[in-house]
């Protein structure tokens, strides 16, 4: 690291810093947090989902160097925040539907936090000391940047118990359930403040957000770091009877409506095999090319010289899903 770059992050440390008016000829000193987590998380009263979330937010209120805030006035919501010792602010803008915005859940994350630090995180997320370590590994190496990974998916129907040791027997277990998610679908992102200063009116729990996060990195030209190889991140698996008729998020209107705010179908196929950077011991090294990398730099090249076409008609052309069923019905007929 040159010096002027390490001098910058000692002139961070010290701002993170502020110093309180004197009381009694005693000066205060308050650390501030590195990292504000946020989350707008579902009612409390399904028993698997109450389990799950209490088990996700305990394991961040367990971290160091970072605070946690929840969103809006959701059933059991108000007394898990106090139960756990976390910030809770009921005010949250919703859509028609009484569903969170993404925008207003940014808003108030950004005015209630002296973070250097911003992350949005479902709540069913359990997060691991390896997560804060990531991020400060980041903030080291770029100065705008979305930090992400693929989820390690978890069937547990039971609190977790955090006495000591709690995260090695996590680690075990869920390696042996070995359920890596496949690279779609982003459950965390993690920024600096200068970024994503004006994010759409997208309804959270819906289809089409996340990737956007994604596009809007790439086409501002910051990194998008994809730290799976450094960090466990575990996703309590659930089923979909908190939403509407049992339906999967992407089967909701709501969701047609996220697409439109991002600019239509061809800014919500990003997915962390667009990152432009992994997380490696400590360092920024460029993706190696797998197969499914080099499909999506072949879907983007398709995109890129079909521009004229009419949106459906790229679609049929560029997305990959859509050739295997040609191909199927081409040998299959």
């Amino acid at each position: 690291m040159n010096p002027a770059r390490s001098n910058l992050l000692i002139i961070r440390g010290l701002l993170r810093r502020r110093f309180a008016a004197p009381r009694n000829d005693i000066f205060v000193i308050e650390i501030m947090p590195l990292i504000t987590l946020f989350s707008a998380p579902k009612p409390f009263t399904d028993p698997h989902i109450a389990i799950i979330q209490r088990n996700a937010i305990k394991s961040w209120t367990l971290l160091h160097d970072v605070e946690v805030i929840l969103l809006g006035e959701e059933m059991g919501l108000a007394e898990v925040a106090k139960e756990l010792g976390v910030r809770h602010i009921p005010t949250v803008v919703r859509n028609e539907a009484g569903v969170p915005l993404i925008s207003s859940m940014f808003k108030l994350a950004r005015e209630n936090s002296n973070s250097e630090l911003l992350c949005i995180i479902n709540a069913d997320m359990i997060l691991l000391p390896d997560f804060v370590e990531a991020a400060k590994q980041a903030v080291k190496l770029k100065d705008k940047f979305v930090l992400l990974s693929q989820r390690w998916d978890y069937d547990i129907t039971k609190p977790i118990n955090f006495a000591e040791g709690w995260e090695s027997q996590l680690r075990e277990s869920v390696r042996k359930q070995n359920q890596l998610h496949r690279p779609a679908g982003s459950d965390f992102f993690l920024f600096p403040t200068s970024c994503y200063e004006d994010v759409p009116d997208f309804t959270i729990g819906r289809a089409g957000w996340d990737n956007w996060m994604i596009y809007k990195a790439r086409v501002e030209g910051w990194a998008v770091i994809d730290c799976t190889p450094s960090i466990m991140i575990a996703h309590q698996n659930h089923d979909y009877s908190h939403l509407p008729d049992g339906k999967p998020h992407y089967e909701h209107p709501e969701t047609n409506e996220n697409i439109r705010l991002a600019g239509g179908d061809a800014n919500i196929r990003y997915t962390i095999l667009d990152a432009t950077y992994q997380l490696v011991d400590g360092k920024l090294i460029r993706p190696k090319m797998t197969s499914l990398r080099f499909t999506r730099k072949f879907e983007l090249f398709l995109r890129a010289i079909f521009f004229f076409l009419p949106e459906k008609m790229v679609e049929n052309l560029a997305r990959p899903k859509r050739w295997k069923k040609r191909i199927d019905k081409l040998f299959n007929g």
